[in-house]
């Protein structure tokens, strides 16, 4: 393995995810601005379900939900079968939020694109596709 490719890959692609997050106007901390997306994504959840999704502890997810809620961007809802147990889903003003920093990120995004020429896109287009398989499923990848 080229060590020197590992070390690139890995700057290259925590350097982009800290300039799209830096587009992010919200005031929202990344990692709740990411809680905020995995329940887009995978809700309604419950607290459990989205600690184990963001690999971080109960206590965090508390309070990360309750800075959502009070925002307004989240709501708790009972689950219907266990009344103990409790889910989280968006609301109008958490969608709007959600897809505001989507759009502002992807904008800035494909501005950065379009200033690259037609092979740079073509290769960045195939080496998509090989980020894409070591994201979606990192342990089928040997």
């Amino acid at each position: 393995m080229d060590e020197e490719l590992v070390g690139r890959l890995r700057y290259s692609v925590t350097r982009l995810a800290r300039l799209l997050r830096q587009q992010d106007q919200s005031g929202l901390s990344p990692t709740t601005t990411a809680m905020l997306a995995a329940i887009g994504r995978d809700g309604p959840i419950t607290l459990g379900e989205l600690a184990a999704h963001e690999q971080v502890a109960p206590p965090t997810i508390t309070k990360s939900v309750d800075k959502l809620e009070s925002a307004g961007f989240v709501e708790r809802l009972r689950d219907t079968a266990d009344r103990r147990v409790c889910r989280v889903t968006l609301t109008t003003a958490g969608r709007k939020q959600l897809d505001t920093n989507r759009s502002r990120r992807t904008a800035w995004l494909a501005r950065q694109l379009r200033a690259l020429p037609d092979d740079d896109l073509a290769t960045l287009a195939a080496a998509v596709e090989v980020l894409e398989r070591l994201t979606l499923a990192p342990e089928a990848v040997r």
